[in-house]
């Protein structure tokens, strides 16, 4: 058998190596329903390590080396959470927090302060340690604060903080 041809069997049965997922170096705050979503995304990535896995050599290699990537991701996120009390009080923003703020065309916004593996900006979930989230912490209803956006900075004034629902 030609050399060429057992190299080409290894290359086969090689699978690229993903790159790991960054582990953020803030504190790992999460809210209650943080938690939560974290620990299913664990049980999810478990199950289907155990189906992937279980398939023996049908197994999708690639799929089982990313899905090992993403496990080891989200069991640390799930070890160093950090549960914050939830936000009852509407006196000042703190993870959990709704916030309703204006920007500077009066244009108002609702957002949640939560953790970053929670965030959505899509949904109005903002991770409490990006420029808008740090901007809101500690605010309180009628405070003007400056968020720094990589695109310019922009004065906000926050309108009404409201409780954590989940709580």
């Amino acid at each position: 058998m030609s050399r060429a041809f057992v190299n080409e069997d290894n290359n086969a049965q090689q699978t690229s190596q993903p790159v790991e997922r960054r582990v953020s170096e803030q504190p790992n705050y999460v809210t209650a329903h943080g938690l939560v979503l974290l620990q299913g995304q664990v049980r999810e990535l478990q199950a289907r390590h155990r189906e992937q896995s279980g398939l023996g050599d049908k197994a999708d290699k690639q799929s089982l080396v990313d899905i090992e990537r993403d496990l080891r991701y989200y069991t640390q996120r799930l070890q160093s959470a950090q549960v914050v009390t939830p936000a009852l009080s509407t006196d000042k923003v703190q993870i959990g927090s709704w916030v309703t703020y204006a920007d500077e065309d009066d244009v108002h916004h609702r957002v949640q302060l939560v953790g970053e593996d929670q965030a959505d900006a899509a949904h109005g979930l903002i991770n409490w340690g990006s420029p808008l989230g740090r901007a809101l912490l500690g605010a309180r209803p009628g405070d003007e604060v400056l968020w720094k956006r990589p695109a310019g900075e922009r004065l906000i004034e926050v309108l009404d903080i409201e409780a954590d629902p989940g709580t």
